[in-house]
C-alpha cells in the first residue's frame, strides 16, 4: 500500500519536501534564510520593486481532482500566481506554499505536486523558501504567496489606458472555459483528458516572459491577465483607468478547435471568448503606432499570437461592433467567488 501523509506525519512530510527542494529546486544567493525557521528572509535587489501576490486553489471549486494529475495541479497552482506577476511586467523570485491535505493522501502525490511547482519556478531561477501544512476537512487546498520583482518605475498597472489606445490580447481566451464545459458535459469520458482544451483547463500557460518583455519596451500603457475572462478583465482596466472600450467582432481571435468544441456543446464560440474563463492570457493597451512593435516583441518570445481586438474610448462602458456595423453593449462580468456559479473555475 502507498505511503500516506498520515503515515509520515507533518514533520516527516516537511523533511521530505525540504529534501526534494534541495535536490530539484533553485538555490538563490539572495536568500539568507530558507525553510527551517519561523520565517524566511531574503535581500531585495537594489533598483527593483518587490511584487507580492497570492492565490488559492480549492478542490471542487477551482479544479476537478478526478481529472487532473498531481503534477499538473502543482503546475496549474503556480501558473495562476506567476501570471499575476507577469501581468505587472515582473518576474517571480520566491514562493511560499501552504497546503491543506487529507491524511490518506499518498506522499508520492505530494512529491509530484512539488515537481509541478518547480517546473514553473525553475525557468525563472525562482525558489520555494517556505510555507505551511495543515490537515483539511472535506477537500484539499493549495495557497501560494509568490513574490517577484520589477525594475523600479517599469511596472505596468491597470490604470494607464487612455482613449484612442489599441486593445491587444494574446492567444485565444475562452479555451479553458470550453475545456471545463467538455468535462462537465461528459464526466465519464476518460478520453477527454487528452483533448487540447481540457489540457488548457488543467494546465494553462502563463505569459510572464511576454509581460516582462512588453513592460521593458515602455509602450504597454495598461496590462492584466485573463484570470477571470477577457471581458471581465478588460472591464477591470476600464474601471481603474476610468475609460470604456469598443471591440470589433471580426477581430476576435478564434481557433478551429474552439469553434468545433462550441458546436459540440451547442454554444456560440464568441460566448467563450467574452465569458468567464481562466486562460491566463494578457490584455494590453498601447498607442496604435506601437502595435506592430509589440507584436514583433511577442514574436521574439514565442509562437503566441497577439491580436488587436478594439480601442479604448472616452465614453464609459464596453461595446461590441458587430460585423454588420451594429453596436451591442456588453456587460463586463468577472468571476465572483461568492456569487452563485454553476461551474467550477
Amino acid at each position: 500500500m502507498a505511503e500516506t501523509v498520515g503515515d509520515i506525519g507533518e514533520f516527516g512530510l516537511i523533511r521530505r519536501i525540504a529534501d526534494l527542494l534541495d535536490r530539484h529546486g533553485i538555490r538563490s544567493e539572495r536568500v539568507t534564510l530558507g525553510i527551517g525557521d519561523d520565517t524566511a528572509s531574503f535581500l531585495p535587489r537594489p533598483g527593483y520593486e518587490v511584487l507580492v501576490t497570492c492565490d488559492t486553489l480549492v478542490e471542487g471549486r477551482h479544479y476537478l481532482s478526478a481529472y487532473i494529475t498531481p503534477f499538473d495541479l502543482g503546475s496549474r497552482a503556480m501558473t495562476v500566481n506567476i501570471s499575476d506577476i507577469g501581468a505587472m511586467g515582473g518576474r517571480p523570485t520566491y514562493a511560499l506554499i501552504s497546503l491543506g491535505l487529507k491524511a490518506q493522501m499518498p506522499v508520492h502525490d505530494i512529491d509530484e505536486m512539488y515537481r509541478g511547482f518547480l517546473a514553473e519556478l525553475n525557468p525563472f531561477n525562482a525558489a520555494v523558501i517556505g510555507g505551511n501544512l495543515t490537515k483539511s476537512g472535506n477537500g484539499m487546498f493549495i495557497d501560494i504567496t509568490l513574490m517577484g520583482e520589477v525594475e523600479q518605475g517599469k511596472g505596468v498597472r491597470r490604470s494607464g489606458a487612455k482613449p484612442g489606445a489599441a486593445v491587444l490580447v494574446t492567444g485565444y481566451p475562452g479555451q479553458s472555459a470550453a475545456g471545463l464545459q467538455l468535462l462537465l458535459h461528459e464526466p465519464d469520458n476518460s478520453k477527454l483528458l487528452d483533448h487540447p482544451l481540457v489540457r488548457v483547463y488543467n494546465r494553462p500557460s502563463h505569459r510572464a516572459q511576454l509581460g516582462e518583455a512588453f513592460a521593458g519596451t515602455g509602450f504597454a500603457t495598461a496590462m492584466i491577465d485573463t484570470s477571470d475572462g477577457f471581458l471581465g478583465d478588460l472591464g477591470h482596466i476600464c474601471e481603474e483607468s476610468k475609460v470604456g472600450a469598443e471591440l470589433f467582432e471580426e477581430k476576435i481571435p478564434m481557433n478551429e478547435v474552439l469553434r468545433q468544441t462550441a458546436g459540440v456543446l451547442g454554444k456560440d464560440p464568441y460566448d467563450f471568448f467574452l465569458g468567464e474563463s481562466d486562460d491566463y492570457e494578457l490584455v494590453v493597451t498601447c498607442r496604435p503606432e506601437h502595435v506592430a512593435f509589440l507584436r514583433s516583441v511577442a514574436a521574439g518570445c514565442g509562437a503566441v499570437p497577439v491580436t488587436e481586438v478594439g480601442r479604448i474610448t472616452a465614453a464609459r462602458g464596453i461595446t461590441l461592433r458587430l460585423t454588420g456595423g451594429e453596436q451591442r453593449p456588453l456587460k463586463a462580468s468577472s468571476w465572483d467567488h461568492f456569487r452563485a456559479n454553476k461551474d467550477q473555475k
